[in-house]
This record gives structure tokens, sequence and C-alpha cells, in this order.
């Protein structure tokens, strides 16, 4: 994911004028990336395409407007798809906009309280995992559109009959067009693959549109009667919430569908901001006011019975390649989009539905690629652990199982860091010398070991502390090692200890929480590749 090349000659400060003729290009490119994943996303929801198309409108033209994150692209994600198919399957599609309407409220009260900061502390294992998890069920259900048939239910259930959506590609069975579906999927995914090796000039044509144009062109000349995309009438498509549908609101069910909604919308928008500021060297996002507009956006969605929305990576990285520099090329995005669909529907029925799913099985393909677990690998067996667990949460139950899975190891995990504590005594008679050897966190879970420790040790010896692979410490316990200092010298032993260095470690731990979560350059990214989402 490289930075934009002409980010060091941009003048951020430039007023929307004079950065307009960039902004419009942008837009456009933006707009062709956009519109094929709206309408994939939504099929692969189990939704009309229509709503995914109103969502991509509303992140354009409202959320753009107001986003903390000027340069980032809001619309429908494909991180959101199994778990709106999840509610739309135990809901139904009735309930759809109250729930993301609810969700968007959410959002909207957690970035008023200034909560948007602290999504971007959830463990990179737990992420990962969940995107990965998410590309598994994405080419489990869409391998079956691919050839013209529809999920078979369970993520499990699509995973397994695979082996049986692939014969009916191979082989043409009476009259189906299970086999034409399959030509014009593979053909899809095969142009997807290869223009990554086209010449620069030609990328800046998104791929994905130029598979769909290519599947469209193929099926219209050899009249191939598969299924094509239904856009309807955007009006006739909205669906406001009835008041038997808002009186739902009030089961457990649906207030736990809202709230996975409104935490894992909410974490993958602000870790895609989090990737977008590194894109380029402009204003950085303001994570509260980022939440708040993505509840704004999801409130309306909710409101028009459309898709929930994200901060979307593809989009944003294509936005800032192509040379956007303000919000502007977000918000023409979408009235670039809503001028399509205003004044030519017909020609999105022209797509064949195979198409869009290729499109979504090769991105599920790039979520669950093994660089995630060659990121995590350098931070020990726990966190590929959590990964993995993740990941199997997610295809053996649910979306929201999955995660919650993966939030309780890494919470497990947090806490053995901060509760386990070694503590090794090494004497040399001869010279009556006790080296104490601190490993781990000295927490106050640990302080009878380190006082039993410490007591051990007889008076009149000479004592020297490694820290060395102390990670932290707390006031109880640098308390307790102060008291018992004080009382070893006043016996005529000798104490050799860093104390400056103790109290450092002390101070700066508790000063980043004090301040609130941040992460180091050296740390593992938050996000999937930018290949990796829509």
């Amino acid at each position: 994911m490289a930075m934009n090349t002409s980010a060091s000659a941009v003048n951020w400060n430039a007023g929307i004028g004079e950065n307009f003729f960039h902004d419009f290009m942008a837009s456009i490119v933006v707009f062709l990336v956009a519109l094929p994943l709206c309408m994939g996303i939504a099929i692969a929801s189990g939704v009309p395409p229509a709503l995914g198309l109103i969502t991509g409108i509303v992140g354009g033209l409202v959320v753009g407007a107001i986003a903390g994150s000027p340069l980032q692209v809001s619309g429908p994600a494909v991180g959101l798809t199994v778990l709106v198919w999840e509610m739309v399957g135990q809901h139904g599609i009735g309930m759809l906009g109250p729930i993301v309407l609810m969700a968007g409220l959410i959002q909207i009260g957690m970035g008023a309280l200034k909560a948007g900061q602290w999504f971007r502390a959830i463990s990179p294992a737990v992420i990962q995992g969940m995107l990965a998890g998410i590309g598994v069920l994405i080419i489990g259900s869409q391998i079956h559109v691919m050839v013209d048939d529809g999920p078979k239910g369970s993520g499990l259930a699509n995973l397994l009959s695979i082996p049986e959506a692939v014969w009916k590609g191979l082989t043409p069975m009476d009259s189906s067009s299970h086999h034409l579906a399959a030509i014009i999927g593979v053909i899809t995914i095969a142009i997807i693959f290869s223009w990554s090796y086209a010449p620069k000039k030609l990328k800046i044509v998104p791929a994905p549109l130029i598979a769909v144009v290519a599947a469209a062109v193929i099926a219209a000349i050899f009249r191939m009667p598969v299924k094509y995309v239904q856009v309807a009438d955007l009006a006739g498509a909205v669906s406001f919430p009835t008041m038997e549908a808002l009186g739902d609101l009030f089961n457990p069910a649906v207030i736990g569908s809202a709230l996975a909604l409104c935490f894992i919308a909410s974490a993958e928008t602000l870790l895609c901001a989090t990737a977008v500021d590194r894109l380029h060297q402009g204003p950085r996002t303001q994570y509260n006011r980022e939440l708040f507009a993505q509840g704004v956006g999801n409130s309306i969605c909710g409101l028009l019975g459309a898709l929930p929305m994200t901060g979307v990576i593809v989009r944003s990285t294509a936005n800032i390649e192509a040379g956007g520099r303000t919000r502007v090329s977000a918000i023409l995005h979408g009235v670039w989009i809503l001028g399509l669909v205003a004044l030519a529907p017909a020609v999105l029925n022209l797509i064949p539905t195979t198409a869009l799913a290729a499109i979504l099985v090769y991105t599920g393909f790039k979520l669950v690629s093994p660089k995630a677990i060659r990121q995590l690998r350098p931070y020990g067996r726990l966190e590929v652990g959590i990964y993995l667990a993740t990941v199997i949460g997610i295809v053996a139950a649910n979306l929201l199982v999955g995660v919650i899975i993966g939030l309780f190891l890494a919470l497990l995990k947090l806490l053995y860091t901060f509760a386990h504590l070694e503590v090794r005594l090494r004497t040399e008679p001869a010279t009556r010398t006790t080296s104490v050897i601190l490993n781990g966190s000295a927490t106050f879970v640990k302080l009878p070991q380190l006082a039993a420790a410490l007591e051990s040790i007889p008076a009149g010896m000479s004592v020297k502390f490694d820290i060395d692979h102390l990670n932290y410490i707390d006031h109880a316990c640098l308390d307790l090692i102060a008291n018992w200092r004080k009382q070893h010298l006043a016996s005529e032993g000798q104490v050799e200890l860093p104390w400056d260095d103790l109290q450092r470690r002390y101070h700066e731990r508790n000063s980043a929480v004090l301040t609130g979560p941040t992460r180091t350059e050296s740390a593992p990214p938050n996000v999937i590749p930018a290949s990796g989402r829509g």
C-alpha cells in the first residue's frame, strides 16, 4: 500500500476551489470502484442491490460532508456482509432498517462521549481473525452465487457444499445455466487477477469495473441465460421502519444484533481511518467526529431501510492514489452514484449477478491471506492462537460468537501478562551476594510472591536487582521494594537497585493508561492490507 507519491507536493492548506480539479478526477475513480462493490455487497448480504447503492450515496453525500477523516470514503463494506446476512435471516429484511438505525444512534452517542479512540485498542489478532473469518464465509456463500445458485444456509453448510457448486459449474445439467454462470464468474476473477500486471497508466481504471463490463459484454453478445442484477427505482427500494418493527427493537435478540453491528462497524471504520492516515500527509483523523459521522450515516440508512456502512479501505486508497485532497472527492462520488441510478438504471441491469459474486470471492481470498499469520507470529504463539480461534468461532458459529471468543482470549492474555511474575534468586555464598531477577509484571496480584522472595534473603547480604525483563510494576510492588530496601540497609545489608528505572516503568505505563490507547510504529498494523477490503 504505497503512499501517494505526490503527497509531499500537495498544498493541504489550499482552499476547496484550488483543489477542485484533483478532487473531481479522484471522485470519478472512486465512483467506478464503488459502483460494483455497492451492488455485490448488497447481493451477498441477501438484500436487493438498490439498498447497497443507497448506502453508497448516503456515505458520499452525508458522511463525506461531515466525516472526521476527510479522505476516507464510506459505504457498504465486505466486513459487514456476513453479519447483515445473518440478521436478515434471523429477523427478516423488515427489521434491517430499525437495527441499522439503533446501531447508528449508539454510534452517535459514543462519538459524543469521545469513545472513538478506544476502538483502536482492539487486539490486531482479533481484527485480522474477524476479517479472515468473514473472508471464509464470503467464499463459501458467493461460490454458490457464482453458479447462479443460492447460499445453503449456515456458513458450514455453504463450505461443505462447495464441491456441489463446483460440480454444477463444470457439468451442464438439463437446461440449467449453472455452467454458463460459472464461465462468466471465472472470467471475471481472471480479469481482476491479471489486471495487476497491466501497465501503470491503465491501472487508473479499477480492475472490478473492467471485469464487470467485460462480463456484461460477453453475456450480451452470447445472450447467455444467466441471472442479471435487478436494480429497481430507488424511491421504490426505500423502506421506512414501521411502528411494529420499531416496537421489536426492545427484543433482546434485536438489541444484541444492533450492538454487534455497532461494535464491528465502528472498529472497522476507525481502523480504516488509521490506515488512511498513513497514506497521506494531510489532516489527521478526528476519531470521535468520524464515529459521530458514521452514526449519522447509519441512522439515515436505517430510516431508509438500506445497508449499514463503514469507512472502507479500498475506496479510500483509490481516492488518495487518484489525487483526492479534500472531502469534496468523497461527496462527489456519491453524486455520481445517485446520478447514474436516477438517470440510467437500465445500464446496471445488464450486469450478470455471477460477476459481482466473483468480485466478492476474489475479495474473500484476499481477506484470508496468510500474511496476517506472518505478521502476528513475531509477537508470540498466543497472538496466532487468538487469530485462529476467532476464525474458527466465526466459521463454526457466527460472526458475533467468533469476535467474542477472540476478545475473551485477548483479555485472558492481558490478565496473564499482568498477573505473571517470575522471581528468581541467585545466591553466591562466597561473596555473600544475591541477585533478584524479575521477569514479567509486578502487580498486587503477585505481591505475596515477591514479598516472600525478598523476606527469604538473609540479613547482611549484598543484593542486586535485575529488572531487564520486568515489563511493568505497580504502586503496591514499588512500595514493597522501597520498604524492604530500607529494612535491609538497616540490617547492614547492601542493595543495588535501579530505582529511577523502576519509577520510570511505573510512570510510563500509567501515563499511557491516562492518555488513552496508543500504537507504536513497531506494532503490527491493526488493519488488513488495502487489497483485502471493499
